[in-house]
């Protein structure tokens, strides 16, 4: 199976049975979601998460919302990812755990444990999409005005950013269900056909960037074994 697509269920009725351990097709991360965003005003798309499943995620499920959305982005061959990590200010602040949230997922990123990924944050969502904007803040970061990827605080916030994007500029959002061993299409019932065709394809993307890694790792694990017999030969 290269990917799930939802016809008339409603998500909770698709979901729930692929986290259930007996179907084999829950992943090692919990399930999110990313919009890849195409807007006229910017050169190139850009992937918003998690505005569809999780409501208000902790520091570990953000972990799994970012590394979740950089395997999409790389396979939609986005190599070395520039992920903005958004809040409501671009200073630490006990009122809002979502800056805490954005510096603890930079310091991980320098430490290696998302490699290829340039992460930063906090960031408001101006100073991520404008670099002129970050100036302005006070904000001074080599990714502003260059994000590939936006990783919002709360699925509320989220769909504020992304609606706004979109309303203002009448750009197309599509976007995968991650986190599972394969895609999953789950379109809400007012996307139009463009949108669907649109997740669908980044779902084709995905299950052969899927497939690839998993045929590069099976040809990894038989390797030592087939050196070891021909040694031993």
């Amino acid at each position: 199976m290269g990917a799930l697509i939802k016809g008339s269920l409603g998500n909770e009725y698709l979901l729930t049975p692929v986290v259930s351990p007996e179907y084999g097709l829950r992943g090692e991360r919990r399930l999110s979601h990313a919009y890849f965003v195409d807007l006229p005003s910017q050169p190139q798309g850009m992937l918003l998460a998690d505005a569809q499943l999780n409501i208000m995620p902790n520091l570990a499920a953000k972990k799994d919302i970012v590394q979740n959305t950089l395997e999409l982005a790389r396979a939609i061959d986005v190599a070395s990812p520039n992920v903005a990590v958004l809040a409501a200010m671009e200073t630490v602040s006990p009122a809002f755990v979502s800056t805490a949230d954005a510096v603890a997922l930079k310091t991980m990123a320098a430490h290696g444990m998302f490699p290829g990924a340039n992460i930063d944050g906090p960031f408001a969502a101006d100073s991520a999409l404008s670099a002129e904007a970050a100036r302005a803040n006070g904000q001074a970061s080599e990714i502003a005005g260059h994000v590939d990827v936006l990783i919002v605080p709360t699925m509320e916030s989220g769909l504020m950013v992304l609606r706004t994007l979109t309303g203002l500029t009448g750009g197309l959002a599509a976007g995968l269900v991650l986190g599972a061993a394969i895609p999953i299409v789950a379109p809400a019932r007012t996307d139009t056909l463009e949108v669907r065709i649109a997740s669908c394809v980044l779902a084709v993307l995905l299950a052969a960037a899927i497939a690839e890694a998993a045929k590069d790792q099976k040809q990894s694990d038989t390797a030592p074994a087939s050196s070891t017999a021909t040694a031993a030969a």
